[in-house]
C-alpha cells in the first residue's frame, strides 16, 4: 500500500490535484500496481480526506458519542504544556522509532496536535504492524499533502531521507 501512496504523492504534488478515486484507480491499474494494494490505498486515501476535512464517522452508541464529543474539542486550543499519552494499542501499532519521531516533529512545531491525531489515525489504519519509521514518514507526508500544506525544506528532506542511508558524523 505504501508504494501506491508514494506514487500518488510523487505524481500529484498537491492533494487537490489528485483525480477522483475512480480515475485514480484506473491510473494505478494501468501503472501495474496490485489490485489489492490499490484498493487498500484508495480506502486509506478516502479516510484521509475525511479526516483532513474534519468529517467524522457516524456515532453508533451513546458511549461513543460522549467519547467523540470530548475528542472533537478543537486541537488548536490545547495548552502548549499538554502531553499526548499513547494507548497500549497505539504503542503496539507504532514502532518505538515512529513514536519518537512523531514526538520530535511535534516538539519542533512541525506537527500540530490536529495533524498528529490524523497521523495516528492513519497509522492505525495502515496494514503494517508495527508501522515502521519509513512508513510513518510517508503517512506524515500524506497528511501534509491532504491538508494542502508544504513542509519546510529541511522537514521535507528529513521525511524523504531513508534512515538506513544516513551516515552519522
Amino acid at each position: 500500500m505504501f508504494e501506491v501512496l508514494v506514487f500518488v504523492f510523487e505524481n500529484y504534488w498537491r492533494g487537490d490535484a489528485c483525480p477522483e478515486l475512480a480515475h485514480l484507480e484506473r491510473k494505478l491499474n494501468t501503472v501495474g500496481f496490485d489490485a489489492e494494494e490499490i484498493q487498500d490505498a484508495l480506502v486509506w486515501l478516502k479516510d484521509l480526506n475525511l479526516a483532513a476535512s474534519g468529517l467524522q464517522q457516524p456515532v453508533t452508541s451513546r458511549d461513543e458519542a460522549d467519547c467523540k464529543a470530548t475528542a472533537s474539542a478543537p486541537f488548536f486550543s490545547q495548552s502548549p504544556n499538554t502531553m499526548r499519552i499513547y494507548s497500549a494499542q497505539e504503542q503496539s501499532c507504532l514502532s518505538v522509532e515512529s513514536l519518537g519521531f512523531m514526538t520530535f516533529l511535534e516538539s519542533s512545531g512541525v506537527l500540530t496536535p490536529h495533524m498528529r491525531e490524523i497521523v495516528i489515525d492513519r497509522a492505525m489504519a495502515a496494514s503494517a504492524d508495527p508501522v515502521l519509521l519509513d512508513d510513518l514518514k510517508i503517512i506524515v507526508l500524506m497528511v501534509f499533502w491532504s491538508l494542502g500544506k508544504e513542509p519546510d525544506a529541511l522537514v521535507l528532506d528529513e521525511l524523504c531521507e531513508s534512515s538506513a542511508e544516513r551516515i552519522a558524523h
